[in-house]
């Protein structure tokens, strides 16, 4: 079993962490496991298998770069009759890894969770874990992922979508000149009123997302974002709280299950659930299971499992909510390949609803292992 994990994308170090939570819990009576490393320039390599090296260090985040070894670069062989990893070094033959039975691709962000991997996975003829090509890419882009859960009739709270063409258009005044689209984009956030949230289309762990009290903040907001992403969303602030449920594909061909949500506690001065927060303020922690009405956890459960198969998801994934003073649920948004740091609450709400972590992974593993290879 091929662990792959860190990749391209701003949310690298998470990723590295989740894979030292879950090599420390995978049963080797059970799986060979070999842990690939990709670098943030792209580079396969292969991993000591050592959870303690994917952990902070000293106030440090990890990263494939600070684990890896010179000349142990991989390479996927791209034929659905060998499925396998070979190792490169300069001036040795290749060495093969063997033929890989399942890759688990713990990677957040663009070039892992959306879609891109899996389409690899796919040509090699590679089994893997979590969604497909399509669930994947429909998961990252937030905008998209709205319109399929409204076209299912889920409930999604308003937003708006700030495309490149329409913020900078191309010309040499662009950054300065206010432009009929840029002043209809302005026009149609302010619509949404105060505050609202503004971040990366395609991004994840709250990385370039800002609150926005005031349109003054406004277009710093949006440039930040930009800096992840050319495409931008910016939503309207839900008040109320934050709920986040966990989802499984169904066993047997069964329909998708959900575990007991949690509520978000946000730990330290943070306005909202950013990236200090969620991996590095010590008192950030889950109520598990909310404080809001029984009927009320189980329409989030719901609503979970709906909008899991909106997108046609399938291994893993995590749903998000606010619960309205008023007693309303509305869906925020879906995370394909959720975190599983020990502070992340996928394996928290799974172990909360009988499911610990070991056997957690041996599902999810499971269940990849019983998908067809290639396209799925």
């Amino acid at each position: 079993m091929a662990v792959v994990f860190g990749g391209r994308s701003s949310e690298h170090a998470i990723s590295c962490l989740g894979a030292g939570n879950v090599l420390a819990a995978l049963d080797r009576d059970r799986y060979e496991v070999v842990p690939v490393g990709i670098a943030r320039d792209g580079r396969w390599v292969l991993a000591p298998d050592d959870p303690r090296q994917l952990a902070i260090a000293g106030g440090e985040l990890p990263s494939v770069e600070a684990m890896s070894a010179p000349g142990t670069e991989i390479a996927a062989r791209l034929d659905p009759a060998t499925r396998g990893l070979v190792v490169t070094a300069p001036g040795d033959p290749p060495r093969s890894l063997g033929e890989v039975d399942v890759v688990l691709p713990l990677l957040h962000g663009a070039y892992g969770e959306d879609g891109t991997l899996q389409g690899l996975l796919e040509m090699a003829g590679a089994r893997y874990a979590g969604a497909g090509v399509f669930a994947s890419a429909a998961g990252m882009d937030k905008e998209y992922m709205k319109l399929l859960f409204a076209a299912r009739g889920l409930p999604v709270g308003r937003y708006v979508v700030v495309r490149d063409r329409d913020w900078r258009p191309p010309g040499p005044d662009s950054v300065t000149a206010v432009t009929p689209e840029r002043k209809r984009v302005l026009d149609d956030i302010a619509e949404l009123g105060w505050p609202v949230f503004v971040k990366p289309a395609r991004g994840g762990s709250s990385i370039g997302t800002t609150r926005v009290p005031d349109p003054g903040e406004l277009e710093e907001a949006i440039e930040v974002a930009r800096e992840h992403d050319p495409k931008v969303l910016v939503e309207a602030a839900v008040p109320g709280i934050e709920i986040e449920c966990a989802v499984l594909e169904g066993m047997a061909g069964g329909p998708p299950e959900a575990s007991v949500p949690a509520q978000v506690l946000v730990g330290g001065d943070s306005e909202f659930y950013d990236f200090q927060a969620k991996y590095l303020e010590a008192d950030t922690a889950m109520a598990i299971p909310p404080p809001i009405p029984a009927d009320a956890i189980a329409e989030v459960r719901r609503l979970a499992c709906a909008a899991f198969d909106a997108l046609s998801c399938e291994g893993l994934a995590r749903v998000d909510f606010f619960y309205t003073p008023d007693g309303k649920i509305v869906l925020n948004e879906i995370n394909t390949m959720p975190g599983m740091t020990s502070a992340s609450a996928f394996p928290m709400m799974w172990e909360a609803t009988g499911l610990p972590l070991p056997e957690l992974m041996d599902r999810i593993i499971q269940t990849a292992l019983g998908k067809r290879p290639g396209l799925r």
